[in-house]
C-alpha cells in the first residue's frame, strides 16, 4: 500500500490528460474580450461611416438653396430646415438618432482672416449665435475660397453621435463621434434662412 502511493503521484505529475482543457479555460477570458472588441470596433466603424454621410448630406443639401432671387432656389424656410436635419435619422438608421446633434451654419467671411456666423441651425444641440465672429474657419479658408472679393459665405455642417458600445461600455462609457464640413453655396452667394441675410 505504501508503495503504491508514490507510484500514483508520480503518474499524477506525469499526467497531461487535461492540459488542452486547462490552456483553454487559461485563453478564454482573452478570445472572448478579443471576440467581443472586434464586434463594437466594427459597430463602431459603421456609426462613424454613417455620421460622415449625414454630415455631407447635410452640408451638400443645404448649400443647394438660394438666395431668393431665383426661383428654381428658393431660399430656406423653417419647413424646409426640419425636412433637411431630418436627414439625419434616415441616415443614421438603424443606429438610432434621438441623441445625435446636427447643427447647420452659414459662415460669413468679411476678410481673409475674419468671419461672423450668418444663422444657424441646430437639432439636439446649440445653434451657433448670429452676428458673433466665428474663429474656428481652417486657416487660409476664405482666402483661398472667396477669391479676394468680400463678404463671401460657406456652410458649416456639423454631426455628432454618441456611440454606445454594446459590450465594452463598462470599460469606455459612449465614444463621441463626431464630423464637420465646409461646402460653398452652388447656385448663389449666399443662402438664406428665414430671410437671413436680408441680401447677400
Amino acid at each position: 500500500m505504501m508503495t503504491a502511493l508514490p507510484d500514483n503521484i508520480r503518474r499524477f505529475i506525469d499526467s497531461n490528460r487535461a492540459v488542452a482543457a486547462l490552456e483553454f479555460a487559461m485563453i478564454m477570458p482573452v478570445l472572448l474580450l478579443l471576440f467581443l472588441g472586434s464586434f463594437d470596433a466594427g459597430n463602431a466603424i459603421v456609426a462613424y461611416a454613417k455620421v460622415r454621410a449625414a454630415t455631407y448630406s447635410l452640408a451638400s443639401i443645404t448649400n443647394q438653396y438660394g438666395d431668393g432671387t431665383n426661383p428654381n432656389y428658393p431660399p430656406i424656410s423653417s419647413t424646409i430646415m426640419t425636412a433637411i436635419t431630418g436627414a439625419t435619422t434616415a441616415i443614421l438608421a438603424p443606429f438610432s438618432s434621438s441623441s445625435a446633434t446636427a447643427i447647420i451654419s452659414q459662415i460669413k467671411a468679411t476678410s481673409a482672416t475674419a468671419a461672423v456666423v450668418s444663422w444657424s441651425y441646430a437639432v439636439n444641440g446649440t445653434a451657433l449665435t448670429p452676428g458673433n465672429p466665428y474663429t474656428a474657419l481652417p486657416a487660409n479658408f476664405a482666402a483661398h475660397t472667396c477669391n479676394g472679393t468680400y463678404p463671401c459665405y460657406a456652410i458649416f455642417a456639423q454631426v455628432s453621435y454618441p456611440y454606445t458600445p454594446l459590450f465594452g461600455a463598462f470599460l469606455t462609457g459612449p465614444i463621441t463621434l463626431a464630423d464637420s464640413l465646409y461646402t460653398t453655396p452652388r447656385v448663389s452667394v449666399c443662402v438664406q434662412y428665414n430671410s437671413t441675410p436680408a441680401s447677400c
